[in-house]
């Protein structure tokens, strides 16, 4: 978000929280990119904050966050204090989440975040959502290389190369025939918390479905 947005989102999320009777006299931004995320202060929340246009995508999350909690998957759970809903204010949606106070991130070795991972699948196997499926995004993909005009500062010799690599992979796994699930859609290291409980997935937005395996 831009300066002038991201000043107004802060306070959306502050004003929000104030209003269920929890103290929020100071914020920090954690994230900014299309939405924010903010720990708020001192009640220790973690609010979620998005355009109003993006509404579905936070009832999504929030939905899947429940469901995947329920189902003791590693993920960070909603804020227990309030009703677990998409809250609105001036112009913004927003979710309120828990905080974690974090640890020395000793459990992010390979065997240790692969074990969540596959904790965080597992939770995903049971439960039902609708979702688009992964390839969609890999046809955007596809599309944006293909454009020029989407992608004028790619090279030639780039653009032959992701070109060529995304109608591979997207033979191969049309090709795998093996089924599947919902797959978190960005499982990267920034959307892994290391807590006194163990390694916690967020950013529950972008789960789509894909193969199980290839």
């Amino acid at each position: 978000m831009e300066a002038s947005e991201l000043r107004r989102a802060v306070e959306a999320g502050r004003a929000a929280v104030s209003a269920l009777g929890l103290q929020a006299d100071d914020a920090v931004v954690m994230n900014n990119s299309d939405r924010i995320v903010v720990r708020l202060l001192p009640c220790e929340v973690i609010a979620r904050v998005s355009p109003s246009a993006h509404r579905d995508g936070a009832q999504f999350e929030l939905e899947v966050g429940r469901r995947l909690s329920e189902a003791d998957a590693p993920v960070g759970a909603l804020e227990p204090r309030v009703e677990p809903r998409v809250y609105e204010q001036d112009g913004f949606v927003i979710t309120l989440w828990t905080y974690y106070e974090p640890t020395a991130p000793t459990d992010l070795a390979a065997a240790g975040y692969a074990q969540a991972l596959f904790r965080l699948h597992g939770g995903l196997r049971r439960i039902d959502v609708a979702a688009p499926h992964f390839m969609d995004r890999v046809a955007g993909a596809q599309t944006c290389v293909a454009d020029r005009e989407q992608t004028p500062d790619l090279g030639s010799d780039d653009r032959e190369l992701l070109a060529d690599a995304l109608d591979r992979l997207s033979s191969v796994v049309s090709e795998g025939g093996s089924g599947g699930q919902l797959l978190h859609g960005e499982p990267h290291l920034e959307n892994v918390l290391s807590t006194r409980s163990g390694l916690l997935f967020v950013d529950l937005r972008d789960l789509l479905p894909g193969p199980s395996r290839v």
